[in-house]
């Protein structure tokens, strides 16, 4: 169902806003102005108090001072003060858009309001985000209906999305707006979803405070659960992070909107998953973050629960798992992001919800990661279907990762039906990024460790001998594999056909992965 949560009034109301935060220069590099980059890293970690003193030694407090200390640090302001912070909205303004509440003279948070910057291969963005108000700043477990702002897994979903144009984009679950605004930046169009009426409305702000022509009307709001809102249609690309996170169904267990999908276990993400075949063009891809459970049961590794999700569907697939925990970290990190302190009789109450759960349903362990989905158009080569571990904790996803494991996609698609001899008459440049280290002790004729360290992308590294070292060396086009492969055999004195079987697997992963290229 469309929905439209701004009317009329609240949209003039926001436009103003946005003229005042302008006006403010209420941004990301001007904050850090105002308070240093020592203290633009602490707020990063959830620790308000140097920011807090850089603004209290503010003569005269400008406006975006006020502002910051209002909405990223949770403090009250004096009425006047904000006031002058917002000449256009008026405080008035601010308590119809439900961004304050006013009383004796002063003013208190309602929402979190903050600027965001981002860099893409499109180059550099600004905006404004509006979500509700984080544990830091409220005490006790978070409200229900609660619409969560900019995180980790916000930022690592936004450096999955690919740069390169879309028709239409499905932005499934968009909470406040964020990975909206993102997609939009390279799509005609973008239909965005969520089951939380309050997340639309907070959504709804947040792309009309971003330009009322160049995004929010580009952007259409549905609401509804998951796939629903868009039963029969189809993009070219769909991006989410789920509520994904597996929650007990105790009644005593608050379920929140932003995190819980009311599936059981890592249900929502299989739904997810499969849904993604009804709803892409051919060709088309979804990019997502979700977690899967490893069960003791048979068949109970989680990245090959996820591929079978992905086979049976009939989709190709790369999915990277960037951290696993166990039962009870998994528990500890979703009981404490609801507001719940470690420690505390309703934590251990939780956290015995949570265990019961995942022992009654013999799961012993959750990973996270990365789902990267494509329908395949008719008549493709050999599926992708690709599973893999980096072991790096789940974070933020490194700048252009989307267009890296698309890069890779397409790797895979102007190779996989070559043979060996075929590979053998390609002709490789080394990717830009990669360098090569080597180690030797001291006096030693030979490098003990050879390593090819790549600089983008997911950061790889790949142990290397003599022979690999030497051929990724030598691809800077003039040469073909084969006759590369033949001059080192000679040089080292080995046959050419078992080193040409060794190293054409050890190509093919080089290709798929970034660090050789079709082209320069």
């Amino acid at each position: 169902m469309t929905i439209a949560p701004l009317d009329d009034s609240a949209r003039a109301l926001v436009d103003r806003l946005r003229d005042d935060l302008v006006a403010a220069e209420y941004t990301v590099d001007a904050l850090r102005g105002l308070w240093g980059d020592e203290a633009d890293a602490a707020l990063a970690r959830a620790d308000r108090v140097p920011a807090r003193r850089a603004l209290t030694a503010l003569d005269p407090v400008p406006p975006a001072a006020v502002l910051a200390a209002l909405h990223l640090l949770g403090d009250p302001v004096d009425e006047q003060d904000l006031a002058r912070a917002l000449p256009a909205l008026g405080v008035e303004g601010a308590v119809a858009l439900g961004l304050v509440a006013v009383a004796e003279g002063r003013a208190v948070p309602l929402l979190d309001l903050r600027p965001y910057a981002a860099l893409d291969a499109g180059g550099t963005a600004s905006w404004w985000i509006v979500s509700d108000l984080g544990e830091q700043h409220r005490s006790g477990a978070l409200p229900a209906d609660h619409v969560l702002g900019v995180g980790g897994a916000s930022l690592t979903l936004a450096g999955l999305i690919p740069t390169s144009p879309a028709e239409r984009v499905l932005d499934l679950g968009t909470g406040c707006g964020i990975q909206s605004l993102h997609a939009v930046r390279h799509a005609r169009a973008v239909v965005a979803t969520d089951v939380s009426e309050r997340a639309l409305r907070l959504a709804a702000i947040t792309l009309r405070l971003a330009g009322a022509e160049a995004v929010a009307e580009r952007v259409e709001l549905r609401h509804g659960d998951l796939y629903a809102p868009v039963a029969g249609e189809r993009f070219d690309r769909i991006v989410s992070n789920p509520p994904f996170v597996i929650t007990p169904r105790g009644a005593g267990v608050t379920q929140y909107e932003y995190r819980d999908g009311g599936r059981i276990g890592d249900g929502i993400v299989e739904e997810v998953v499969r849904g993604a075949a009804e709803h892409l063009v051919e060709g088309g891809t979804a990019h997502l973050l979700g977690n899967w459970e490893y069960r003791d049961a048979l068949g109970g590794d989680g990245l090959a629960r996820v591929r079978r999700w992905v086979e049976e569907a009939g989709l190709d697939a790369w999915i990277v798992e960037r951290e696993r925990q166990s039962p009870a970290q998994y528990a500890e990190t979703w009981i404490r992001d609801g507001g719940t302190l470690v420690g505390s009789a309703d934590f251990e109450r939780l956290a015995g919800e949570w265990l019961d759960d995942f022992a009654a349903r013999g799961v012993t362990g959750v990973g996270f990661g990365y789902v990267v989905l494509r329908r395949p158009r008719a008549g493709a080569p050999a599926p992708l279907r690709r599973t893999e571990r980096l072991p790096d904790p789940l974070g933020a996803a490194p700048t252009g990762i989307g267009d890296h494991l698309m890069a890779g996609i397409a790797a895979h698609d102007a190779t996989a039906h070559l043979d060996d001899a075929a590979l053998a008459e390609l002709r490789l440049h080394v990717a830009g990024d990669v360098t090569e280290e080597r180690h030797q002790w001291p006096g030693a004729e030979g490098p003990t460790v050879i390593r090819l360290r790549q600089g983008g992308g997911f950061g790889r590294v790949v142990e290397a001998d003599a022979a690999l070292a030497g051929l990724v060396g030598a691809c800077d086009g003039e040469l073909s594999i084969g006759r590369i492969i033949g001059a080192l055999a000679a040089l080292l004195e080995v046959d050419e056909l078992a080193l040409s079987a060794e190293l054409l697997p050890t190509v093919r992963e080089l290709l798929l992965t970034g660090m050789l290229l079709l082209e320069p």
